[in-house]
């Protein structure tokens, strides 16, 4: 069932798609938590730090359709602004990242609409970060609404950065000095430089250990 279908202007519906945003961000949030576990109760390693959720306020939704040239109705909110319900997942390593959006993807009862890697494919400002866009079922007493929720993945490292562009695109509204926008590239490189170092940092003690358990084996299994 369309969501645009189970909806008419006014106050009740606007009430209705923000039930139906909340209820995608807890059952995608659930499932995200019951892969970490799994994956931690079957390799001894979390790939997820942590998880936030949020659903945009109505200034920034009106904002984003005036932007794209709609005007703010709520069918054109449903169709057009993908990222209402968002989730970030934050990982140690990229590597954590690649692995988790292929678990997302297995999963029978998400739909992943679109895929953006913005990893391999940094936008301009130095962005990095993989986004998912799926749909989950939502079950009603009437029937199933199949609601989008925006999944972004990416390390701490991208985060931070992530964050202070997104202070920074704020305060200057999308214009920022010239000085300031080239300072933030010079970080983002940094960054990828800082994700790269730990990364390969973490192979080498994974190879230790194994090396070290197999030393272990041969004394004591002989």
């Amino acid at each position: 069932m369309e969501l645009s279908v189970k909806l008419n202007e006014g106050v009740a519906s606007w009430d209705t798609v923000i039930f139906l945003y909340n209820s995608a961000l807890k059952e995608v949030g659930t499932k995200l938590e019951i892969l970490n576990d799994e994956f931690c109760h079957v390799h001894r390693y979390n790939p997820i730090e942590y998880i936030k959720s949020r659903i945009k306020t109505p200034e920034s939704i009106v904002k984003k359709l005036k932007r794209n040239g709609y005007e703010s109705t709520i069918d054109n909110m449903v169709k057009h602004v993908n990222d209402i319900a968002g989730i970030r997942v934050v990982c140690s390593f990229t590597s954590d990242i690649y692995r988790l959006a292929e678990m997302i993807g297995k999963q029978n009862d998400l739909t992943v609409v679109s895929v953006k890697d913005y990893i391999k494919n940094p936008k301009d400002s130095g962005y990095k970060s993989y986004h998912m866009m799926v749909t989950v079922p939502i079950f009603l007493t009437d029937g199933v609404v199949d609601t989008k929720v925006e999944i972004q993945i990416r390390t701490i490292a991208m985060d931070f950065w992530a964050s202070l562009e997104h202070k920074i695109y704020y305060k200057f509204e999308g214009n920022a000095p010239e000085y300031i926008s080239r300072d933030l590239q010079e970080c983002a490189e940094i960054v990828s430089k800082l994700d790269a170092k730990m990364l390969s940092l973490n192979e080498a003690i994974l190879r230790a250990r194994e090396q070290e358990e197999n030393l272990k084996g041969q004394m004591f299994g002989g």
